[in-house]
């Protein structure tokens, strides 16, 4: 609920409320406490996202043949279902919000869980945002474009403005943040209902040449063990959210039971969706329409829909626009919540006085964004923010088995058998292996980044007599430009997670 302009500060006596004023208290920056819990996200929507309208190019790409781009789908979508059922015992078991980064704090210590959170604030979140910002804008675009390829200064223009845009929107209110997310959810909805009702009509007319075996099995390209794996990484894409439910379990109602519901019913119905999507597209367009497409929707449209194709790139456009939204919900709040714990400054743990919104969190995340739109192309940022999802995914995994041995007895209200995280490694570790031998500038590229991060900590965190003048003149410049204090929590909230005690 909006917090309510009248709410009362909690005033302590040692800090002075006017001017929102800073004050140091020993090595933990404190200030005034605002009584407003507001952070929940907008119910996101977002496994069934813009992803299935930018990676079937890319899947299909790689895979070599229509055949075995639907096999990829079906099993991106039982890979998804393993690693799921994991992040349901953890879930549980570690009932904190965050996600991964609270889970491989807690198991492996405070160095792995600031790089996994360095990766995420660096290079997932804002790749992510920037490829539904790109989509976003090619979609709204083609149609003035139908020859060509959009103009790429037009297409990072427009990206910009709608990341811009939407910043506002979450600074300026949860309540508008949520409302935009369930209005433009229907785009999507929209969207692929029409293009699978579509594309049975076309196969029930008998229109699935490209769908017949001795056909869908006919490779493009000679398939290799390399490029199999970047298909899965284009496909994952899409397949990307299966684990937001994980960062706010705090918020779930009886998450013992609605976690594993959750996972049981969503993931099996986005899997058909997406492989019913695709098997439409493959009748009405062949392999090559569809690889020489930039906007696979507004082809499909062009085919099948005469004088009311208008209607599929308006429909993705608001897909990716609510997209948009909802992953810079999630990653500010995933930055508030590595600055609760002392890993990020302080100042993005902050949220404005009246409205309750993470301002700096939301601040940085747009940068972020902004600056990778200006410097990747929209598959090479799929490989990319791709390896980097699945590489803190398996560490994740990884923390379940260890924290299995590290504390077996334990309570664990949800148990997997430990053939599903092993099982999900073995995959894991093949893909990222072949993914890194056949794109290794992309992919190592996001190795270095999080590596950076080892100093940055050391630095950052661990140094604990370093001098404070500049942090505290930075903190205090931007609350007074922001005019942000902390909400107040529950006290054990604010504790480190690596010094609290054995659950």
């Amino acid at each position: 609920s909006q917090c309510s302009p009248t709410s009362k500060l909690n005033q302590q006596k040692d800090y002075t409320t006017e001017g929102l004023e800073f004050t140091p208290e020993s090595t933990k920056t404190t200030v005034l406490f605002c009584n407003c819990q507001n952070l929940s996200p907008p119910p996101t929507g977002n496994i069934i996202g813009s992803g299935i309208f930018i990676s079937p190019k890319g899947v299909l790409e790689h895979a070599g043949s229509v055949g075995f781009s639907l096999i990829v789908w079906v099993l991106g979508g039982g890979i998804c279902a393993l690693g799921s059922l994991c992040y349901a015992e953890l879930g549980v078991t570690i009932p904190k919000s965050g996600g991964d980064y609270s889970y491989v704090t807690e198991i492996f210590g405070g160095l792995v869980g600031f790089l996994l959170l360095w990766s995420a604030v660096w290079i997932m979140y804002p790749t992510t945002l920037a490829v539904i910002a790109l989509t976003f804008s090619n979609y709204v675009l083609q149609p003035a474009f139908p020859n060509c390829l959009p103009p790429y200064i037009a297409t990072r223009l427009l990206s910009t403005i709608c990341i811009l845009l939407l910043t506002w929107v979450n600074c300026s209110s949860v309540r508008w943040a949520t409302r935009i997310q369930d209005f433009f959810t229907i785009g999507k909805l929209l969207a692929l209902v029409l293009i699978i009702i579509v594309g049975m009509v076309q196969i029930c007319k008998g229109h699935y040449d490209a769908l017949e075996p001795q056909a869908a099995f006919e490779f493009i390209r000679e398939p290799s063990v390399g490029q199999i794996a970047l298909a899965f990484l284009q496909a994952s894409f899409a397949f990307s959210g299966w684990n937001f439910l994980n960062y706010v379990t705090e918020e779930v109602v009886e998450p013992r039971r609605n976690l594993p519901r959750a996972i049981y019913i969503s993931i099996p119905l986005v899997t058909l969706v997406y492989t019913l999507t695709n098997i439409a597209y493959f009748s009405s367009m062949t392999p090559e329409e569809l690889l020489a497409s930039n906007a696979v929707a507004v082809t499909f449209g062009e085919k099948l829909l005469g004088m009311f194709s208008w209607v599929m790139p308006i429909s993705v456009a608001l897909s990716t626009f609510g997209g948009i939204n909802g992953y810079l919900f999630t990653s500010s709040r995933l930055c508030f919540s590595g600055a609760r714990e002392g890993h990020l400054p302080y100042l993005l743990a902050m949220i404005h006085l009246k409205s309750c919104t993470p301002i700096p969190a939301l601040l940085v995340c747009c940068t972020a964004t902004i600056v990778i739109l200006c410097i990747g192309e929209t598959h090479n940022l799929i490989n990319y923010v791709s390896f980097i999802n699945y590489l803190s995914y398996g560490v994740t995994i990884a923390g379940l088995l260890y924290y299995r041995w590290k504390k077996p007895k334990l309570v664990r209200p949800i148990k997997v058998n430990l053939l599903i995280p092993i099982s999900y490694l073995v995959f894991w570790a093949v893909l990222l292996g072949f993914s890194l031998y056949s794109e290794p500038v992309v992919c190592g590229m996001g190795l270095v980044i999080m590596l950076t991060g080892v100093p940055i900590y050391f630095i950052g965190v661990q140094w604990e007599d370093k001098p404070r003048w500049i942090y505290m003149r930075v903190t205090y410049l931007g609350q007074k430009l922001c005019y942000v204090v902390f909400p107040q929590n529950d006290p054990s909230e604010t504790e480190p997670l690596t010094e609290k005690s054995d659950l």
